[in-house]
């Protein structure tokens, strides 16, 4: 267990990197070191918000800094892997932003790096620090819902449109975690359309329908070209319902006691009037949620396990499964909605979820 400082350095000062540095700084016992740029721009702005930390333009120098126990990479996903392997090799614990890499391939490689050297490699699947994400899960965890049907998720609006990767991996890889965070195992298939209406070959609206192991359905709709931000997930049970709202910072989490029963008359049992749909209508709870900042909370989380020498769970098993239903969306997206194979996923709790949910009587 290491108790002692911990130095940090940062590969990236665009959009999100300031957000992890200021993040980390704030940590007792973590010092970041340096921040490597190529862009002189983007690291005069940190150099006046962070006056302690060094700046470079040299970001091969600072992966592989002799003074850094850790490397945080906030950059293009394109270059996530050659920056992450050059960190594990020269024995640095990584956090890297989602998604983990461009393919499968390359992020089993890291993660057989990290695992054979000892040292902690997280994802930025920040969701899954989400007080409002955590509370959802214990509510499944304890069985409340029964078994879990469907759900959906929507996360919509008008920008920031990227050049590097389409609106599936910027936008759904957030809700594919946060599946497989709930229910404990990546999808199994997947069929997915989608539309580049202001670049060619990026899609900037897609919908996606995903089935899981133990028979859930789930379907993501991701865009950067609708005019409202939406960030909300609803899931339908047996028993109960949830909806899930990023934007509303009061009262994320509202439970619907609603559900849909088949009850069988014995007087029409031999006629289709024999079966009824009842409906019932119950009260809505909105449960009590708190908790610290995602981005502080991911970086604590991080610097734990580096510490504690345990894994983390937003590692790169659940990074690598995420990136796996990923390829496999693309490819149903390349072939106008054909259902693409996923391969088996694993999530974090090894299927902790699901089992705790059918031992409550799910």
């Amino acid at each position: 267990m290491n108790q002692g400082l911990i130095t940090v350095n940062a590969i990236g000062a665009g959009r999100w990197g300031p957000n992890l540095v200021r993040s980390l700084r704030n940590l007792p016992l973590v010092r970041v070191h340096q921040v490597a740029d190529p862009d002189g721009a983007r690291l005069e702005l940190i150099a006046r918000r962070f006056p302690d930390v060094r700046t470079t333009t040299d970001v091969a120098a600072t992966v592989t800094d002799d003074v850094a126990d850790a490397v945080v990479i906030a950059t293009p996903v394109r270059t996530h892997f050659d920056l992450a392997r050059r960190a594990l090799q020269a024995g640095k614990h990584v956090f890297v932003e989602k998604p983990l890499c461009p393919t499968v391939e390359e992020c089993e490689l890291l993660s057989e790096l990290a695992e054979g050297r000892g040292l902690t490699l997280a994802v930025g699947h920040v969701f899954l620090f989400n007080a409002g994400i955590r509370k959802v899960r214990e509510i499944l965890d304890s069985g409340a819902l029964g078994r879990v049907y469907h759900l959906h998720a929507t996360r919509t609006n008008l920008g920031p449109i990227r050049d590097d990767v389409n609106a599936l991996w910027d936008l759904a890889s957030h809700d594919l975690s946060i599946f497989q965070y709930w229910l404990g195992a990546g999808p199994s298939e997947v069929t997915a359309h989608g539309e580049s209406y202001l670049k060619t070959g990026i899609e900037d609206v897609v919908l996606a329908s995903y089935r899981y192991p133990s028979g859930e359905m789930a379907s993501v709709q991701a865009s950067w070209l609708n005019p409202r931000k939406v960030r909300e997930i609803t899931i339908v049970g047996e028993r109960k319902m949830i909806v899930w709202s990023d934007m509303d910072v009061i009262e994320p989490v509202r439970v619907y006691d609603k559900n849909v029963q088949t009850r069988s008359s014995a007087a029409y049992a031999d006629s289709l009037g024999g079966f009824q749909m009842q409906i019932r209508e119950g009260d809505v709870v909105i449960p009590h949620v708190s908790g610290s900042e995602p981005v502080a909370a991911e970086c604590e989380h991080f610097i734990e396990c580096i510490r504690d020498g345990r894994p983390p769970i937003n590692g790169a098993a659940l990074a690598t499964d995420v990136v796996r239903a990923l390829a496999a969306t693309d490819e149903s997206l390349r072939r106008r909605g054909a259902m693409a194979l996923i391969g088996k996923g694993r999530g974090p709790s090894g299927g902790r979820v699901r089992a705790a949910r059918v031992a409550a009587g799910a």
